[in-house]
């Protein structure tokens, strides 16, 4: 019976590999950001130099909000794979950078919700930017969807501080 179950152990802890093919296509999708980000940044240039068509401080917001986005989703590989699949070495490496492998679920779970609110707000403010151009309900539900990942944020943020208090208590 202790073999069967040393070998059902040794098949589940094998089995979080499973989940790294997730983070690698997370890295294969800021490459298509990264395609994303270009196409816009030429935009910008040519509104600049060439006097296309366009705002370019909306260009410039939706680089913005494509790099948090890119930074969100390597932030997700990385700690993702560190938490859920295998550690990163070399530990000392002098560009590895000072979050990796203190990032753990919670802290994942804030910096997500976090980030969800940056680009929301960025999205909400090119919204404002183009105004005369948004119709009044569509302004209303980005509003009343920002104001609903900021709530969620702060019950995240809430939730984590109570239950960090409950563990300091118990010690």
């Amino acid at each position: 019976m202790k073999r069967l179950e040393n070998l059902f152990e040794s098949l589940l802890f094998s089995a979080r590999w499973l989940l790294a093919p997730f983070f690698f296509g997370l890295v294969l999708a800021i490459g298509v950001l990264f395609l994303k980000f270009g196409k816009e940044l030429l935009s910008l240039f040519a509104m600049v130099f060439f006097g296309a068509e366009g705002h370019p401080i909306l260009s410039i917001l939706t680089l913005v909000d494509t790099a948090l986005l890119a930074s969100l989703l390597l932030i997700i590989a990385f700690s993702g794979y560190e938490n859920f699949v295998s550690k990163f070495g070399p530990d000392d490496h002098e560009d590895r950078p000072a979050w990796m492998g203190s990032v753990g679920f919670s802290d994942l779970k804030l910096k997500l919700i976090g980030a969800i609110v940056a680009i929301s707000t960025v999205e909400l403010l090119k919204t404002f930017l183009d105004a005369e151009n948004t119709n009044p309900e569509t302004m209303a539900w980005k509003v009343g969807i920002h104001l609903t990942f900021v709530t969620s944020g702060v019950l995240f943020a809430l939730t984590d501080f109570i239950a960090g208090k409950n563990k300091a208590s118990k010690k």
